[in-house]
């Protein structure tokens, strides 16, 4: 009689080939670069007076992600410590105070387990956390002297928020853990019963978000952890008062005059489809002691936003600069759909203290109509000048930014449109605004006169030349101040103070490492700030420039050339193209020209400009841009793309400095399902590198990236774009790099486990791998040399040292 191996033999059998392997290292020349000390994070002062510096490890040790974490209503929980997860490791404080070209050492632990400091609003103080064995402690320093000390008794409860500088900059608001906290609950070792969910004629077309609450158990997880008690804290005599009952927190803010809280808490019931921020919740004006003066929002779960949609009720909810207690918000008119076809799609609300009397105040009593605006609210800058604001606009269906000055007290009859463009048009963007915080902690655009100041980038045809000027709101005129220098990229920081013919700057170029300086408009003349040292000098002459060709639709095209140092005219190098698509509704911004070949190479993370190191060409960020309608321009993505590498390698190939046959194409998320799709519909490369992807779009069936349509209205728009439907198409080595702890929306790691599969099953040669403990992006030290030495190998194998047709390397 024959035997038949039992199934889970079978099984076992079918996954024998999968183990775990030792971390591997990339070439020394790799790892010596990825392991020189970054130059330090930099924050300037409210006053524009001093630079905090913060040190910091960029790849920790992969013990630190071993850490056991909870995934909690999408957030990643260290029981422990009862905090967030924490990723990277800062490591020193120094402050440099630039009038008086001093370097302050802050006497802060050296454990490398201090947070990112927040400077106090007047520019005399940091305050920082500081994590312990069991808890975050809190921590203030003087930043004219370097002293630091922990405010006694203070734990931090960092979950849902931290902590805060009052207006008077002699108090710290913070999120504290209660007092008889007690134990994290236990977990359930049986289960009381099935984990259950139901619907019932409810619309919910919500992304595929990931760290969900899942089970009952969760739920009480998450409220033990998030429960938080907001305290006032003493800075100088240590003093705790706290303010309110323990809640779930999201957010505290203090009125401009310091005599009211506006308050967002979480409440139950929670949700298993959406994260925390979406949770049932509610907006309440506290007074100073925590007695609940006005409800704003009382919100219920947000699982039902349509897809590029808002909630409905009152949202973006924020205290009114240069006024006492005056509160702004916006509402939907359109029930929150973008599809709906309405005059108006938000309206602008206002309240004012005394919030439940009626004064003679504007907006006092009772909330009151503001401003109906004709597109969706996307955001304030607030002038000087109190009542006066800029107010953005966003008109989906053209991806249109329109930003009009108004006077709140006459909205209608003042507003004064000041900038309208695409979304898209980096050519014509004015920039961000320059703001300054005054020392009561208000933030509004810095102005002389009718004067604001505007930095930009200063995108052009042959790239970025960063730019200040100085803008007129009467009269819209604008002038320049400032202008990086041609072949150097140097862009606007501050202004030193209240001077404003003196600014700080950082400045780089293709062999110079950014570093600070101040500059003397008037005089032309700059001053050393920093001295950062290059962190690779050996690469310091490698050659790089942008490159400009046509797609075959005539839609213009760009990306920056990278050849190593020792390159030889003539030679014709492998290539690897690094690429992450971008939506266009017109061809004009679709070709506009991004970034700049003046800026110094950093050779950061699993970067693909390692490969120059190893004697490849990198043409680093090419534009595969997706041009169209907003509502069908997917429908001809994979032409587009493919379309777009081809034209890549034709430049390349007429220049003489790549050899068209060993070409090699990758990407990161988006661009992992670019690469995948590339191979698919495509002879162009000899191989490809897909990191952090996602492949079978049924997956994501409400929309992926700026795709409108769900699976069910577009079906076959979705079968086209998916990878793992093409999979037997795929006829070139292909390496699939994921986090197994990916917690992106839409890249869950099986994504990347499921093409494999396919691709196992059809037969390609393709490599599957994991990496412990890693999230979206890679982060500890190991996993980022073994992801850089997987590429290169894989690379070298397929692409490098590929035969041609000739039989020929």
């Amino acid at each position: 009689m024959k035997k038949f191996m039992p199934l889970y033999f079978v099984v076992l059998f079918a996954f024998s080939a999968v183990a775990q392997t030792p971390y591997k290292l990339p070439p020394q020349a790799v790892v010596d670069i990825l392991e020189a000390p970054p130059t330090p994070l930099v924050f300037m002062n409210p006053r524009n007076e001093a630079m905090l510096l913060v040190d910091y490890r960029p790849h920790p040790s992969i013990e630190l992600l071993a850490q056991p974490f909870l995934k909690l209503g999408g957030i990643r929980i260290n029981p422990e410590l009862g905090a967030r997860q924490r990723l990277t490791q800062y490591t020193r404080l120094t402050i440099k105070w630039i009038p008086q070209n001093k370097t302050v050492t802050i006497d802060a632990p050296t454990d490398a387990k201090i947070g990112i400091p927040r400077w106090s609003y007047d520019g005399t103080k940091i305050a920082f956390t500081h994590d312990l064995a069991d808890g975050v402690e809190l921590w203030v320093a003087d930043a004219a002297t370097g002293k630091a000390q922990a405010l006694t008794g203070v734990r931090v409860n960092d979950l849902l928020a931290a902590f805060q500088w009052m207006n008077d900059n002699a108090h710290l608001l913070v999120q504290t853990v209660p007092a008889g906290h007690g134990k994290m609950p236990e977990t359930p070792k049986v289960p009381v019963g099935p984990n259950i969910e139901e619907t019932a004629g409810k619309v919910s077309k919500v992304a595929t978000y990931q760290d969900l609450l899942r089970t009952p158990h969760d739920e009480t997880l998450f409220e033990y952890f998030g429960t938080s008690q907001l305290s006032l804290v003493n800075v100088a005599t240590g003093e705790i008062k706290t303010i309110g009952a323990p809640a779930l927190l999201t957010d505290a803010e203090p009125s401009p005059d310091g005599n009211y809280l506006l308050v967002t808490k979480l409440k139950r019931p929670f949700s298993y489809r959406v994260p925390y921020f979406y949770f049932t919740r509610s907006t309440e004006v506290w007074d100073a002691g925590g007695k609940l003066v006005t409800t704003i929002a009382d919100l219920p779960i947000s699982d039902e936003i349509p897809p590029q949609g808002v909630p409905t009720g009152p949202r973006n909810v924020q205290w009114q600069p240069l006024e006492n207690a005056t509160l702004l918000w916006v509402e939907a008119l359109d029930g929150g759909d973008p599809l709906k076809k309405v005059p108006h799609r938000d309206k602008l609300m206002a309240l004012a203290a005394p919030f439940t009397s009626t004064t003679a105040a504007p907006f006092a009593g009772t909330p009151a109509e503001v401003l109906q605006i004709q597109h969706r609210f996307a955001g304030f800058a607030w002038t000087a000048r109190k009542q006066q604001v800029l107010l953005t606009e966003y008109d989906r269906d053209r991806r249109w930014r329109t930003t009009a000055l108004l006077d709140l007290t006459n909205p209608r009859k003042t507003r004064k449109v000041v900038f309208d463009l695409s979304v898209n048009d980096a050519y014509n963007d004015p920039g961000r605004y320059v703001y300054e915080t005054r020392s009561n902690g208000e933030e509004v655009l810095l102005q002389d006169g009718d004067w604001v100041y505007l930095n930009a980038r200063g995108a052009s045809p042959e790239g970025e030349r960063p730019r200040l000027d100085r803008f007129n709101l009467k009269t819209l005129a604008k002038q320049n101040i400032f202008r990086a220098p041609e072949k150097a990229y140097e862009s606007f920081t501050a202004f030193v103070g209240n001077d404003r013919n003196t600014i700080v700057t950082r400045y780089e170029s293709p062999t110079e490492p950014p570093n600070y300086f101040t500059t003397d408009l008037k005089k032309n003349k700059r001053t050393t700030l920093t001295d950062f040292k290059d962190p690779a000098p050996q690469l310091t002459g490698l050659k790089k420039e942008l490159v400009k060709y046509k797609r075959a639709d005539g839609v213009d095209l760009s990306g920056t050339l990278y050849l190593p140092p020792d390159y030889q005219k003539g030679t014709r190098l492998p290539l690897l193209i690094w690429a992450y698509p971008l939506e266009y509704s017109d061809p004009a911004t679709a070709g506009q020209v991004r970034g700049s070949p003046y800026q110094f190479t950093f050779f950061r993370g699993a970067s693909p400009l390692f490969f120059v190191t190893q004697g490849y060409a990198v043409l680093m960020d090419a534009t595969m841009p997706v041009v169209g309608d907003p509502e069908t321009m997917n429908n001809t993505y994979v032409e587009q793309i493919v379309g777009a590498g081809k034209a890549a390698i034709d430049k390349l190939d007429s220049l003489g400095v790549i050899d068209r046959h060993r070409v090699g194409v990758s990407g990161h998320s988006y661009g992992a399902f670019m690469t995948a799709n590339l191979l698919a519909h495509s002879d162009l490369f000899a191989a490809g590198i897909a990191r952090s992807g996602a492949y079978n779009r049924t997956l994501t069936p409400f929309g992926f990236q700026s795709e409108r349509r769900s699976f069910w209205e577009a079906p076959e728009l979705y079968m086209k774009v998916s990878p793992f439907m093409h999979a037997n198409k795929i006829n070139e080595p292909i390496l699939l790099i994921h986090g197994e702890a990916d917690n992106n929306p839409g890249t869950y790691t099986i994504q990347s486990e499921r093409l494999y599969q396919a691709l196992k099953g059809n037969g390609a040669t393709a490599r599957l791998v994991l990496l412990p403990h890693e999230s979206h992006g890679y982060t500890a030290r190991e996993s980022v040399l073994h992801t850089l030495a997987e590429m290169l190998e894989w690379a070298d194998k397929y692409v490098k040292n590929r035969k041609d047709a000739t039989g020929t390397n």
